[in-house]
């Protein structure tokens, strides 16, 4: 078995522009915090600065008394000339600390008003993209979801989106920093030395084009990164699905080695990448050490060389110029980081925005039917139909099924009969020919209208986890509703109900009743409890079609006519159909027809076909055999 089979490798195809830009789209839906956020951002990056202009003030003006300015005493905030007395020194020190007091109290209140709106801005983005995206998911067409993998879905909802949440939370604010701190101190800098400013600025460039050049590498690396993840999320939940099976054939070994090759493949993935990365940052870091120490040298060459007055530095700006370059290049060295996040978040922005992008096969008509009642005739036109690109699995069927009739399926496995009936709720579209319910096209009617007069039971009904009373309810909206607000008229429709599939009895006898907790996809009840718990849930959505799949094939014998009893409820008044592997269950259908290879090889009553000694009469007598004759037979 492939592992790469089903992954999410061509969702990108369906991107309709660039997924960064599409998730900038979300963020915007919140632009006033998302504003306030960022001026806030920007704010709390200036007032940062502010600190080195005033350790230089008290340097040159206090500590050495000259006359030196100062950028505070060109802005006018600060007085100008030199400071003699210890009076005007005290005065002087005074309004330094009133400022740094100032620039401290602005940068706490702006650093907490930035980070809760923008932090609290991409919490609310990644609630609407899960909820986007599972509602999206949940509407696409049957295909889609046989053509991918279900690992691979949950990692698009849990790893893509929490990363998408991440980028915007953390890298974003990252981005601001460095747009805010590298333009502030550069023009600080610059108002200092233009000389020494050009080159403490060198490096910025080449930061930017290394780190363009490193995106455009990782960028592929990533992506594999991300498609391997979703392999070993699928492998790792599938086998903690299918723990019976591996359990019974003691196949612990066989699947330890297929989870360590996808783990290894995955470390050696992203080992490889992590050392080119290392290596990426420690070069920026050999960069700006280059420029530290080649300032510290011409600055200081300068500082000692020149006579009064002359140096390029006053003492002051020498200490201030040194602190913003330390400074200057941690968010520079962060720009190499936040390329690596980005591209990350690149990656997981194509796979979300991808499958939202998506378009479901089956959709309604621009003018859908929607009638008041619907009374469950069905008819197969001339039938075709076919998994994409494969060989037919049905082959021109024609068969009319009156409202109120039942209709048996029997035939081998791989007839074509589950394919057949999941025609009628539109899971997939014909190729051609047509299924009409009330002789409307079902391709005619609303989607939501035409399948809730419709319910299914299958051989393997599926049940959430959570109570047996949550599970009946789902068959009915409002009832579902009512029972999560725990209204007793929901107890008491869901109560009758079980009745009715002969399922009160053994709910009433469990722990906890119909609150009792069932356990994923009902683990906790025998395959005939739940068989019976899915025709309660059927019985309340009271359908006008109802199709039965092969639902005693794998049960006693007494479970199977507790179950029939249950069906024989479940058909009364309604168009059936039933497939059936036991024969027994459908002998009493108004029709039975026997389906080979995709096509209609037999059709008519119990008696009739045995009577044409086909087919369904060789598989009569073949199960006849394996079990004791009763005088009914």
């Amino acid at each position: 078995m492939s592992d790469d089979y089903g992954g999410f490798e061509g969702v990108r195809e369906s991107l309709d522009s660039h997924p960064m830009r599409q998730l900038v789209g979300y963020a915007t839906a919140y632009w006033p915090r998302l504003l306030i956020g960022i001026v806030a951002s920007f704010l709390t990056r200036f007032a940062r600065l502010v600190p080195p202009i005033i350790v230089a003030a008290a340097i040159d003006r206090v500590i050495f008394s000259s006359g030196e300015p100062g950028l505070l005493t060109q802005a006018g905030v600060l007085p100008g000339g030199e400071i003699a007395t210890t009076g005007a020194k005290i005065a002087f020190l005074e309004r330094l600390v009133a400022i740094a007091a100032i620039a401290y109290l602005i940068r706490s209140v702006t650093r907490f008003g930035s980070r809760y709106l923008l932090q609290s801005t991409a919490q609310k983005v990644q609630r609407d993209l899960r909820n986007d995206t599972y509602d999206h998911l949940q509407h696409l067409s049957m295909d889609f979801f046989a053509n991918h993998q279900t690992g691979g879905m949950m990692s698009i909802l849990n790893s893509d989106i929490n990363r998408l949440e991440s980028f915007l939370n953390t890298e974003f604010r990252q981005i601001i920093r460095v747009i805010a701190t590298v333009g502030g101190i550069a023009f600080v800098l610059w108002r200092y030395s233009p000389r020494l400013a050009l080159i403490a600025l060198a490096p910025v460039p080449l930061i930017g084009l290394a780190s363009g050049l490193f995106l455009c590498w990782i960028e592929p690396r990533y992506r594999s990164i991300r498609q391997t993840v979703a392999r070993l999320n699928t492998r790792l939940e599938n086998n903690l699905s299918g723990a019976p099976v591996i359990k019974a054939f003691n196949r612990y070994a066989f699947e330890r080695e297929r989870v360590s090759k996808q783990s290894q493949t995955y470390h050696d993935e992203k080992v490889r990448a992590l050392r080119i990365r290392r290596g990426f940052f420690s070069a920026l870091r050999l960069l700006t050490g280059v420029v530290f120490v080649a300032i510290l040298y011409i600055a200081g060459m300068d500082f000692i060389t020149s006579a009064d007055g002359e140096a390029m530095l006053s003492a002051g700006a020498f200490a201030a110029f040194f602190l913003y370059l330390r400074r200057l290049y941690s968010p520079m060295r962060r720009v190499g980081k936040s390329a690596n996040k980005y591209q990350l978040a690149k990656s997981s922005a194509e796979r979300v925005f991808g499958v939202l992008g998506q378009d479901p096969t089956i959709t309604d008509p621009e003018e859908p039917h929607e009638p008041e009642r619907v009374d469950g005739a069905v008819e197969f036109d001339d039938v075709i139909f076919s998994y994409g690109e494969n060989d037919p699995v049905v082959r021109d069927v024609s068969l009319d099924a009156p409202a109120g009739a039942t209709i048996g399926l029997a035939g081998a496995t791989g007839a074509g009969k589950s394919t057949l009936l999941k025609l009628i709720p539109r899971l997939y579209d014909v190729d051609s020919g047509a299924v009409r319910v009330d002789r409307t096209d079902v391709r005619e009617y609303r989607l939501q209208r035409l399948r809730e007069e419709i319910a299914v039971v299958e051989q393997q009904p599926y049940l959430f986890s959570g109570t047996v009373a949550a599970n009946i309810a789902y068959g009915d909206r409002e009832v579902l509703a009512d029972e999560q607000d725990d209204a007793a008229s929901a107890r008491t429709e869901i109560e009758a109900a079980a009745q009715a599939a002969q399922a009160h009895e053994f709910v009433r006898d469990l722990p906890d009743g119909y609150d009792t907790e069932i356990g994923e996809r009902g683990i906790k009840l025998s395959g005939g409890q739940r068989q019976r718990i899915a025709i309660a849930r059927a019985l309340l959505n009271d359908p006008s079609i109802i199709i039965f799949d092969e639902a005693t094939s794998d049960v006693d014998t007494e479970t199977e006519e507790l179950i029939q009893e249950s069906l024989d409820r479940l058909i009364e008044d309604r168009t059936a159909f039933v497939i059936a592997h036991r024969l027994s269950t459908i002998r009493d259908a108004d029709s039975i027809v026997v389906m080979d290879d995709g096509e209609i090889s037999e059709r008519g009553t119990h008696e009739e076909l045995l009577a044409t000694d086909g087919l369904y009469a060789d598989l009569w007598h073949g199960q006849a055999e394996e079990r004791p004759v009763s005088a009914d037979d």
